[in-house]
């Protein structure tokens, strides 16, 4: 399935020039006065599609939930996977379109803003209920459950879409009619809602420890800050200081990727040393003295990469173990972007475990029961070597296809 990256036109906030975003870009650089700001969100980001109403129209803007990302779907025969792009109303009113379908990635988009004209509408269902309705199969009859299953590495976003009532639905961007029935007695202004309030937060790019410029790629969700060797992530109230480690590299390394290393406490099963995962997994490996006392750590890609590939990287690191000394400060040399909350990395621990937990059938029956609740975290740094076609890492024989890697910037 192919996917695209929303654009949406924006304002430097310095100088007032225009520029286009894509909906990964995190670090922005005016190319007119040169300031570069991080773009800052508490939960996700609010678009609007630019409308071409009549002023006399009354305006009223429709949420719909935007999701884009990996789902698995744990089973007997293994985890079953798959890559979303879909756009579900976030309201349940009737004779509305059911999706937004190619408007949002053909037109560019407008950040949500206090000064936007029009009656925007609540949203009244959540993502996960938008996204329930979307996987649950349409057959007559009684609905029956959807399976379990998990979201990783998604993009969410809640995209406004302009109509006005005029004896009827129209579409604010074609003015024309919209197919289905509205409630009798329709009334815009008498849907919950009301203007705007929220507003995107614009971060200085400044190491908050030495005031020093920070360094990231566009879509990265770590900067970085090469006077002192921190790594830096948005938080509520500004940046907040990472713990991050790097592996030492050779001198044909090329290329550091990131990886989460976390510390967490399950509930429902015994893993509370890398002893209990020998014997979780069956490793074909004995059970040496000291392996009960070594904690058990999880290991997940801090990078998008297609959802087959991201498993077997999470099992793979996990089950390897790499205890090795690592060196306590950011790497020097070409870093990859952070592109995977460390959130969304612990979402990925219970399909993991899926794949190398055995008996699979027990573990699949106890699965509601079993939480996996994080204690710590750290960002990893693996050094990569070069090779025409892929990023080696040799000391733990790990492979990355460099297409796959570069791919994933649409996931």
């Amino acid at each position: 399935m192919r996917s695209y990256n929303l654009s949406i036109e924006h304002q430097c906030p310095q100088c007032g020039a225009p520029a286009t975003l894509e909906e990964t870009d995190r670090l922005f650089s005016c190319a007119y006065c040169r300031v570069r700001s991080y773009l800052g969100v508490r939960d996700f980001f609010r678009y609007r599609i630019p409308e071409k109403v009549p002023e006399a129209a009354p305006l009223f803007f429709i949420p719909y939930w935007r999701f884009k990302g990996m789902l698995f779907s744990p089973g007997l025969e293994g985890i079953q996977h798959r890559f979303l792009d879909v756009s579900a109303p976030a309201v349940a009113l009737p004779g509305i379109p059911p999706s937004l379908g190619f408007r949002s990635q053909a037109l560019k988009l407008h950040f949500v803003s206090p000064d936007a004209r029009g009656h925007f509408v609540r949203p009244q269902r959540t993502l996960d209920e938008a996204v329930e309705r979307l996987l649950r199969p349409r057959r007559r009859g009684p609905e029956k459950p959807v399976s379990p299953h998990f979201r990783i590495g998604e993009t969410v976003s809640l995209i406004y879409a302009p109509f006005y009532y005029k004896k009827g639905l129209f579409d604010g961007v074609l003015n024309r009619p919209v197919p289905g029935r509205l409630p009798d007695a329709f009334e815009p202004a008498a849907l919950p809602g009301g203007r705007p309030r929220w507003r995107i937060r614009f971060l200085a790019c400044l190491c908050p420890v030495c005031g020093w410029d920070m360094t990231g790629q566009r879509d990265s969700l770590v900067l970085h800050c090469d006077n002192c060797s921190a790594a830096w992530k948005a938080a509520a109230n500004g940046f907040k200081r990472l713990r991050v480690e790097h592996f030492p590299g050779a001198p044909d390394d090329t290329l550091f990727l990131p990886f989460w290393r976390i510390r967490a406490d399950v509930e429902g099963m015994r893993l509370d040393s890398y002893q209990d995962l020998v014997r979780t997994a069956n490793l074909p490996k004995a059970v040496q003295k000291g392996l009960e006392t070594l904690p058990v750590f999880f290991w997940t890609p801090a990078f998008k990469i297609r959802p087959a590939r991201f498993l077997r990287l999470t099992a793979q690191l996990t089950l390897t173990a790499p205890f090795d000394a690592t060196v306590a400060r950011v790497p020097k040399g070409r870093l990859h972007a952070v592109t995977l909350p460390v959130k969304e990395a612990v979402e990925a621990l219970m399909p993991a475990l899926t794949t190398f937990v055995k008996p699979r059938k027990a573990f699949l029956e106890r699965l509601d029961r079993i939480r996996i609740r994080p204690i710590s975290f750290s960002l990893v740094y693996f050094p990569f070597t070069e090779s025409p076609h892929e990023w080696i890492q040799r000391r733990f024989n790990i492979v990355i296809n460099k297409s796959a890697l570069r791919l994933a910037g649409n996931l």
